[in-house]
């Protein structure tokens, strides 16, 4: 360990954090009584401070202290989205468990989808927050402007950004199983209601659903593009005129799912009999419809709570182990398919 050198008239917040190697935010925290430092960086730091006898300056600390306490959980998605798709609870959810038991304070943001990348960086840096945790975004403008924030933030789901800490699912491996098991189950006419494909997630389902039907030397080009509401579910209307022979359907995700199960049926044609479904995300409402719905898991709750534990490290003044984590996805089997 380096030690200090005596040379300053005083021990410095600096000369703390090279004996404690760590970084000066980091002393800054635990002197000012920070809650989100890891209990082994806090125990290197004092001992630093009691080394070299550092006292903080009070008219320093005054300032420093004016910290939010206050992380920001943003979602930058249209009201219909956040209100009635049940993956954006779930995900605030996870990151109030993350900090369940501190004082930190977790406020949900909304932006619209429309919104320039550099207003929520003008918001992130207004010190209304200390840190924030991106749920959902379209395109990788708002990752590449944060990249070079001050700002601690990590995104759940691919930012396409490098250096930006990020959660996701393996989306496209998720897709892949979910289109195997239609065509294990004997179907050959397989269409997919993607999801918006400004987004990385939904061209990565995608690139499962075609990898899949390749590797059975099936057609892919039956597909529809959808907007991840249930509303978008309508549109197995087209794929059911372009092919009425349609015996197949991966949708992007159980909103969508469920309202093309619907139209299905009042079509004349039986689920699963006539024609199998497999949705994504293991939401309640797969549970809810008749049959219910074979969907793929996507665990909001952990893939946030995930995210917040990566950004308390970024916090703490350190670097999460694995920045950029990949989660898998499992199949759940029920009467669609």
């Amino acid at each position: 360990m380096a030690r200090f050198d005596g040379e300053h008239s005083a021990p410095t917040l600096e000369d703390v954090a090279r004996i404690a190697g760590v970084s000066r935010a980091t002393v800054s925290r635990v002197v000012n009584g920070g809650t989100l430092v890891a209990a082994k960086t806090t125990e290197a730091v004092r001992a630093a401070i009691n080394e070299i006898g550092y006292h903080p300056n009070r008219a320093a600390r005054a300032l420093v202290t004016r910290r939010t306490g206050a992380i920001a959980v943003i979602v930058p998605e249209t009201d219909e989205r956040v209100f009635t798709d049940p993956y954006f609870p779930q995900a605030y959810h996870g990151a109030l468990q993350a900090f369940a038991g501190s004082d930190v304070q977790v406020v949900l943001a909304m932006a619209q989808p429309g919104d320039s990348a550099s207003r929520m960086v003008r918001y992130l840096e207004s010190g209304h927050v200390d840190g924030a945790i991106i749920v959902s975004h379209h395109g990788p403008e708002l990752a590449m402007a944060l990249a070079h924030s001050w700002q601690p933030v990590v995104f759940v789901g691919d930012p396409e950004a490098p250096g930006v800490c990020y959660v996701d699912l393996d989306n496209t491996a998720a897709a892949r199983m979910a289109t195997r098991h239609l065509i294990s189950r004997g179907c050959r006419s397989i269409g997919t209601i993607t999801g918006p494909l400004d987004m990385a997630s939904a061209r990565s389902r995608l690139a499962g659903f075609e990898d899949a039907m390749a590797e059975a030397g099936l057609d892919s080009s039956l597909r529809v593009e959808g907007g991840y509401t249930a509303r978008s579910g309508e549109t197995v209307t087209e794929l059911l005129e372009r092919c009425p022979g349609l015996d197949g359907l991966f949708v992007a995700n159980d909103l969508m799912a469920v309202t093309a199960m619907g139209v299905v049926q009042r079509s004349g044609r039986r689920v699963p009999e006539d024609v199998k479904i497999v949705g994504f995300d293991d939401a309640a409402i797969g549970l809810q419809c008749h049959p219910q719905l074979t969907t793929m898991t996507n665990p909001a709750d952990e893939h946030t709570r995930t995210a917040a534990e990566m950004l308390i490290e970024l916090l703490a003044g350190e670097s999460p182990e694995n920045p950029r984590m990949m989660r898998p996805s499992r199949l759940v089997v029920r009467g669609s398919a």
